[in-house]
C-alpha cells in the first residue's frame, strides 16, 4: 500500500477548509459511554428522543438505561463482553437497550427487524449473542430459529411500551387484535419489557470500566462477498467517527438547539453513528419515525414538530417530495439535509432545495468505517453529484490493482484510512485480511478525484447492489434462488428503478420448462428480506461466463436485453 499522505492528498490538504484539515482529539472519552455521561451532565433536562408523542429527556434516559443494565447485569447474569441482540424498528425502547446494553460493557448485534429466518439465524449463530431484545411482532420468527443460536435471555417489548397508560394498552391492543401484525409465537422464558425495567430498578447496576479498544458493536454487512459478516467496531472507532462529525458539523449546528428526523432506522449504521451518537454530542433532540414508508404519517408528524435537521436516503426524499402535502411543511428552521447509504441524484437534490430552500449535503460511508469517510462541506462548498471530501483524521486514496495511487482524474479503488476503520471482520481473518492492508480500508468502490480534491463514485468494484439504501449481495439471493429445483442456473444484478434508486434483477436459465417468474420470486420471498426479492425475472438459454466458466454479471447489467 501507499505511504502517508499521499501526492494528491499534500495537494489537497492546503486548499480544504480548517474543519477538513483539523485533527479530531479523543483524549477527552475512554468510551461511548463518557460521551453519554458527559450529554446528560451538560443536557439533563433537554429532551432526547420522542417517538408515539412520547419524550425522554436526557435524565429520563440515564435512569431508564440504568434500569435496564441493572437487569442485564443482576437478572440475566450477562458479562462483559457478551453478545446481546436488538431487534426493533425507531421507538424510545431502542435507545434504552442500547445505553443500558453498553453501560453493563456488552456488545451490540444490531438486527433488521425485516430478517428472515434464516437470515437472523445466521447473525445469532455467528456473533454468538446470549441474549435479545425483540419487538413482539417479531417473535415468532425468534421462536424457529432460538433452539439453534446460544440465546438464553429474551425480553419482548410491544410498540407501545413507552407510552403511558392507558395509551400504552390501546396501542399494543390494536396492533395486536385490529391490525393483527403480531403472529402468534410461544417465548416461555421471556420477560416483558415492564418487567424488565421493574426487575432493574430494584438495585444498581455495578460501573463496567471500559476503554477505547474495547468492541461496542458487531454491525453485519455483506463486506467484498455475499456471506454477511460482523464488522467489530470498538469504543474507539464509533467515538472518532462522533467527532469527526461534530467537527464537521461545527459551521452550523449549534449545542442544544438541534432537532433532528430520524427516519432511517437505528440498527443501520448511518443512523445510528449520525443521529443516535454523534447529535447526542450536541445534545440533540431525535425525533424517531417508526415507519416512514407512511408518507402521510409522516408529513404529518414533520408538519407538528419544528426541526433543524434531517437525515435520510434519496428514495426517502423523492417520496416525500412527490406526495401532495408536502408543500405544507415548514422549512424555516431547517439548516441542512444530509443524504448517505446510497447515491443522490441530482434531480433530487434540485427539487429538494428549490422546494425547502435548503440544501441535501451527500456523504460517503459504509459500515467498516463506522460509517462516514466522506461529505461534502457544510459550510459552503457543496459539489452536487460528488461525496465531498474526507473527514478530519481521515485518508483517502485512489488506487489502482497493483496498490500505486493513480494520478487526479483518474479512476481507481477508493481506499480510506483513519481512526473509524473497523478493527476486522468477526471470526473472519481471512475476509479481513482482503480488506485491510496496511492500515487501509479497500472500499471494492471505484472512484476519482476531481482538480479541487472532491471524491465521485464511479462505479462498485463489487457487484453489490443498493436497494434504498440497504446492501444486497448477489451471492446470497442467487443461493436462494438457485434451490429451486426448476432453476438450472442463475445471476442477479442491480437495474436502475426511480424509486429504489435499484432493484434485483434476476437471470434464469430452466431446469423445469414450465418454471415461471412468479414461481422464482415466491421461492426467493421464503428465505430473503423483502428489499432482496427480485422485482423481475428474465428467462435466458444460456448466461455469459468466463472461459473458466464464472458467470459474468457485468456482461448482464451491461447489456441486460442480449
Amino acid at each position: 500500500m501507499i505511504e502517508t499522505p499521499t501526492a494528491n492528498q499534500k495537494v489537497w490538504l492546503s486548499s480544504y477548509p480548517s474543519q477538513v484539515s483539523k485533527e479530531i482529539d479523543l483524549t477527552p472519552y475512554k468510551s461511548i459511554l463518557t460521551v453519554f455521561e458527559e450529554a446528560i451532565r451538560t443536557h439533563k433536562n433537554a429532551p432526547a428522543f420522542s417517538n408515539l408523542g412520547v419524550t425522554y429527556s436526557f435524565d429520563d434516559l440515564d435512569r431508564k438505561s440504568a434500569d435496564m443494565a441493572s437487569f442485564f447485569q443482576n437478572e440475566l447474569k450477562l458479562k462483559k463482553g457478551d453478545r446481546i441482540a436488538i431487534q426493533m424498528p425507531n421507538l424510545l425502547q431502542f435507545p434504552v437497550a442500547l445505553f443500558g446494553a453498553l453501560r453493563a460493557g456488552l456488545v451490540i448485534v444490531n438486527t433488521n427487524p425485516l430478517y428472515t429466518t434464516s437470515e437472523m439465524r445466521h447473525q445469532f449463530q455467528d456473533s454468538g449473542a446470549k441474549a435479545i431484545v425483540i419487538l413482539a411482532n417479531f417473535a415468532a420468527n425468534l421462536e424457529q430459529v432460538i433452539k439453534d443460536t446460544k440465546i438464553e435471555s429474551v425480553v419482548i417489548t410491544e410498540i407501545g411500551d413507552a407510552c403511558a397508560f392507558p395509551k400504552n394498552l390501546i396501542v399494543n391492543t390494536v396492533v395486536k387484535h385490529v391490525k393483527k401484525m403480531v403472529p402468534a409465537y410461544s417465548l416461555p422464558q421471556a420477560y416483558s419489557w415492564k418487567k424488565a425495567l421493574e426487575i432493574g430498578a430494584q438495585r444498581p447496576a455495578t460501573p463496567v470500566e471500559l476503554a477505547m479498544d474495547d468492541i461496542a458493536f458487531l454491525q453485519y454487512t455483506g463486506g467484498t462477498t455475499g456471506v454477511s459478516k460482523g464488522a467489530i467496531l470498538t469504543h474507539r472507532n464509533i467515538v472518532a467517527n462522533m467527532q469527526q462529525i461534530v467537527e464537521w458539523m461545527k459551521p452550523v449546528l449549534k449545542p442544544g438547539q438541534e432537532t433532528v428526523i430520524t427516519a432511517l432506522p437505528l440498527y443501520h449504521i448511518f443512523s445510528l453513528t449520525v443521529n443516535c451518537l454523534a447529535i447526542m454530542r450536541y445534545g440533540g433532540h431525535n425525533i424517531l419515525i417508526t415507519n416512514p414508508r407512511d408518507i402521510p404519517a409522516f408529513i404529518k408528524t414533520l408538519k407538528t414538530t419544528p426541526f433543524t435537521i434531517m437525515t435520510g436516503v434519496n428514495t426517502l426524499f423523492n417520496a416525500l417530495m412527490n406526495h401532495e402535502d408536502f408543500k405544507s411543511i415548514s422549512f424555516e428552521k431547517v439548516k441542512m439535509s444530509v443524504a448517505g447509504a446510497m447515491a443522490l441524484q441530482k434531480a433530487v437534490s434540485d427539487r429538494w432545495k428549490q422546494a425547502t430552500g435548503t440544501p441535501i449535503f451527500e456523504g460517503y460511508g459504509l459500515t467498516e468505517a463506522s460509517p462516514v469517510v466522506c461529505c461534502n462541506p457544510i459550510a459552503g462548498g457543496d459539489i452536487v453529484g460528488t461525496i465531498g471530501l474526507p473527514l478530519p483524521s481521515t485518508l483517502v486514496a485512489i488506487l489502482d490493482d497493483d496498490g500505486k495511487e493513480v494520478a487526479q482524474g483518474q479512476e481507481g479503488e477508493l481506499c480510506a484510512k483513519g481512526p473509524q476503520v473497523m478493527q476486522g471482520y468477526w471470526n473472519r481473518d481471512d475476509e479481513s485480511k482482503k480488506v485491510l492492508q496496511d492500515g487501509w480500508l479497500k472500499t471494492g468502490d471505484v472512484a476519482v478525484m476531481n482538480e479541487k480534491g472532491y471524491f465521485k463514485i464511479v462505479d462498485r468494484k463489487k457487484d453489490m447492489i443498493i436497494v434504498s439504501g440497504f446492501n444486497v449481495y448477489p451471492n446470497e439471493v442467487e443461493d436462494a434462488i438457485a434451490s429451486h429445483p426448476g432453476v438450472l442456473e442463475v445471476a442477479v444484478v442491480g437495474v436502475n428503478d426511480e424509486h429504489s434508486g435499484e432493484v434485483v434483477k434476476a437471470f434464469v436459465v430452466k431446469k423445469d420448462p414450465g418454471l415461471k417468474s412468479e414461481d422464482v420470486i415466491v421461492h426467493a420471498k421464503r428465505t430473503l428480506t423483502n428489499y432482496k426479492v427480485p422485482r423481475s425475472v428474465e428467462f435466458r438459454t444460456e448466461l455469459p461466463k468466463t472461459n473458466v466458466g464464472k458467470i459474468l454479471r457485468r456482461a448482464l447489467r451491461d447489456n441486460p436485453k442480449a
